[in-house]
């Protein structure tokens, strides 16, 4: 009787965890892809680039502007006085440091920026995902994105990507915008 009442107790373990298992849902989604096709990662790369265009302008002016003198400076140098060379030198040498400081501070600006362009769409898109797995009752939405999944299995996975789209009202055939390559 105890033997029986031990197997019975092993089995109904067995049963109840076998049914827990297979009420376990779990999901799958592309981050990248549902924020490559959002409006917002559009409006942002616009911004984005329209300010890096502005940044890359004035780069330019600042390295006209050096060449020009450097040529002058090439052409004249052997008829200026030594205090007139000495202050030539010296202006070049500062418009030098002021490129290499501009450059540095619009690589911080730039990435500045992004961060404060995407990182609302970045909430956006992980308050909708978390909102479909609580709607669909997963326990996990896995990221496909990191390429750490070696295996899905897709029948047992729901694919959020399709439910985060409906829930942003993305087009189910949306593709993601690219960016123009600047032209060099």
């Amino acid at each position: 009787m105890k033997h029986l009442s031990k197997i019975l107790l092993v089995f109904a373990l067995f049963a109840s965890s076998a049914a827990v298992a297979q009420t376990m849902k779990f999901g799958h989604i592309n981050s990248q892809e549902i924020i490559a096709l959002m409006p917002e990662r559009d409006s942002a790369l616009v911004a984005l680039e329209r300010h890096t265009q502005d940044l890359e302008e004035e780069m330019q002016a600042l390295q006209t502007e050096f060449q020009s003198k450097y040529n002058t400076y090439e052409q004249r140098q052997a008829t200026w006085t030594a205090a007139v060379l000495e202050a030539k030198t010296k202006e070049l040498q500062d418009l030098d440091r002021r490129m290499q400081q501009y450059q540095q501070t619009a690589s911080q600006e730039l990435q500045q920026l992004q961060q404060a362009l995407f990182q609302p769409i970045l909430k956006k898109a992980n308050d909708v995902i978390q909102q479909i797995g609580k709607e669909k009752g997963l326990i996990y939405i896995f990221d496909t994105s990191s390429g750490m999944m070696p295996y899905i299995d897709q029948a047992q996975s729901v694919d959020v990507l399709p439910l985060a789209k409906a829930a942003m009202n993305i087009p189910a055939d949306k593709k993601p915008m690219q960016m123009s390559q600047p032209a060099n």
